[in-house]
């Protein structure tokens, strides 16, 4: 067992530094990219896919804030969501035997997320008409006003201060809480598991885990609509381990959202349009990781 606990301390270390520098890096570029996201209609779902593929949770919260100000279109506002995997890319760098899908993971999730972010407009083709006008109609009422973001840890990601108090704190600060909250969820994840497969046998663990096989897309969707960083934590280890297939984990990350959801359910009054996006992502999802699944099953017959 004292195996079991070094090697999970081990492990998130590792991960902690690489996310760690992760997060101070997007701290000095995330208001630009968050101020820019409403800048062009034409081009939003693929810029919000693009943007959502950085590792920040704070991007889905806000595009749910623009969404819910009539700002962008619901094809943009999903293809954030699909692009959105919070800390799978730097807990997959951490671990050199999966390095290599680092790029095809980022390449899928941004083709399914600009791909169904237009299509979702073209078909919403009407409301995106009306989003439009709103969007005129809230320029001219708020010239004066500053669009403020909130990030993750409710912190603003636009300073409006330039102090050097200010800095330190959005750009160190902010950064080493969101890397330490995270790297409790991976050392719970990989002491979780180490325990389980120490108790129950490496084999059987990975033989259940093979007999559920065209059940993991499901499985790792529903993880992934938790609204926590946990969640990519959780499918990302589950990967690294071997315990799920690539399908399975595109699956699940294209779900997750981060807090996206839990603020739009709160601050998007109306029920259906929040149910109808929550439909929507769920269907793309699984879509996606069962064909992934398919392809990866018929590699391994050929």
């Amino acid at each position: 067992m004292l195996e079991v606990l070094l090697d999970a301390l081990k492990d998130s270390f590792l991960a902690f530094t690489i996310i760690l520098l992760f997060n101070i890096l997007i701290s000095f570029i995330e208001g630009k990219l968050a101020s820019k996201v409403n800048k062009n209609n034409k081009l939003s779902p693929l810029l919000g896919s693009l943007i959502g593929l950085i590792p920040q949770c704070g991007f889905s919260i806000v595009a749910t804030n623009l969404y819910t100000k009539s700002h962008i279109t619901m094809g943009t506002l999903i293809a954030v969501y699909i692009a959105c995997s919070d800390e799978a890319l730097p807990l997959m760098l951490s671990e050199p035997s999966k390095i290599y899908m680092v790029l095809p993971l980022l390449l899928i999730k941004l083709v399914i997320g600009f791909t169904f972010g237009y299509l979702i407009d073209v078909i919403f083709h009407k409301r995106r008409c009306i989003s439009q006008i709103k969007i005129k109609m809230e320029d001219k009422d708020h010239e004066e006003e500053n669009e403020v973001h909130k990030g993750c840890c409710h912190h603003d990601i636009e300073e409006n201060t330039k102090s050097g108090k200010s800095n330190i704190k959005k750009h160190f600060i902010h950064p080493l809480i969101h890397s330490l909250k995270v790297i409790i969820y991976v050392f719970i994840v990989n002491l979780f598991f180490g325990t389980l497969i120490y108790l129950i046998g490496e084999e059987n663990f990975s033989s259940f885990l093979n007999s559920q096989k065209w059940l993991t897309p499901l499985y790792s969707s529903i993880i992934g609509l938790i609204p926590n960083c946990a969640s990519s934590v959780l499918i990302t280890e589950l990967y690294i381990q071997n315990s799920i297939s690539f399908g399975a984990t595109v699956s699940g990350l294209c779900c997750n959202a981060g807090l996206g959801f839990m603020f739009l359910f709160k601050d998007n009054k109306d029920l259906k349009n929040n149910l109808l996006i929550l439909a929507s992502l769920i269907a793309i999802s699984l879509f996606s990781g069962y064909l992934i699944l398919i392809c990866e099953t018929l590699l391994t017959l050929l």
